[in-house]
């Protein structure tokens, strides 16, 4: 049985380099209560005031974590990559610590297999999925573009031509293209949901879904 874990538990960030501040820091902007461990004393000092705690330590070590408390926590980020052998210890010291969440930072494709292997719930890999972003945004095509493991996507794109200034049951957007106009963005107004009446115009941005292959084709289409 899969423990369940508060929305609002404390979270354990290990290291606090610009992956884990990016972490920590966002942990504490959504008041979560954030515990945030580096051995370099610089970055903890320089993060002391930004989080609810920073202290030096070396994750490496399973009695340095048990003397601050790392049993004690639910979930626990290992941002650490810079050396693979590292965070695969460290990871093996939180499994040890039995914390139920455990979401760990992979620098290759084999980093990652490791540290699943060793007990990590979830496995990240923040370069690769920038680059991937990255590689569908150049074309200027879309304007945000987010993917899913099982090849789900989530695009925000100026319209087609085809598709403005008609109720989206009227384009046939889901029947000719397999994507679903999730939202629009009107100037000046917040994103709202799309129904089947929606009539989008020239100036809208759309929230679209689909696979990966579904969004390339749809996104491709005349502007």
């Amino acid at each position: 049985m899969v423990e369940q874990i508060r929305g609002d538990a404390p979270v354990l960030v290990i290291g606090l380099g610009r992956f884990g501040a990016a972490c920590a820091g966002e942990l504490d902007r959504l008041d979560r209560d954030v515990l945030a461990i580096d051995a370099n004393l610089e970055l903890v000092q320089k993060w002391s005031e930004r989080v609810t705690h920073a202290v030096q330590a070396d994750a490496r070590n399973i009695d340095a974590l048990t003397q601050i408390g790392a049993q004690d926590f639910q979930v626990a980020v290992v941002a650490t990559g810079s050396s693979i052998e590292s965070s695969v210890l460290i990871t093996a010291n939180l499994v040890d610590l039995k914390i139920p969440q455990i979401w760990a930072k992979a620098v290759s494709h084999s980093h990652g297999k490791i540290l699943a292997r060793v007990g990590a719930n979830h496995v990240v890999y923040p370069e690769r999925e920038a680059g991937e972003r990255v590689a569908h945004l150049v074309s200027g095509r879309m304007l945000d573009f987010i993917r899913f493991d099982d090849d789900f996507v989530l695009a925000k794109m100026y319209p087609p031509k085809f598709i403005r200034g008609i109720g989206l049951n009227q384009s046939g957007v889901r029947t000719k293209f397999n994507v679903t106009v999730v939202g629009v963005k009107s100037p000046g107004r917040p994103f709202r949901y799309a129904e089947a009446d929606t009539v989008v115009t020239n100036h809208d941005l759309i929230i679209v879904s689909g696979t990966n292959s579904d969004i390339e084709r749809f996104a491709s289409l005349e502007r």
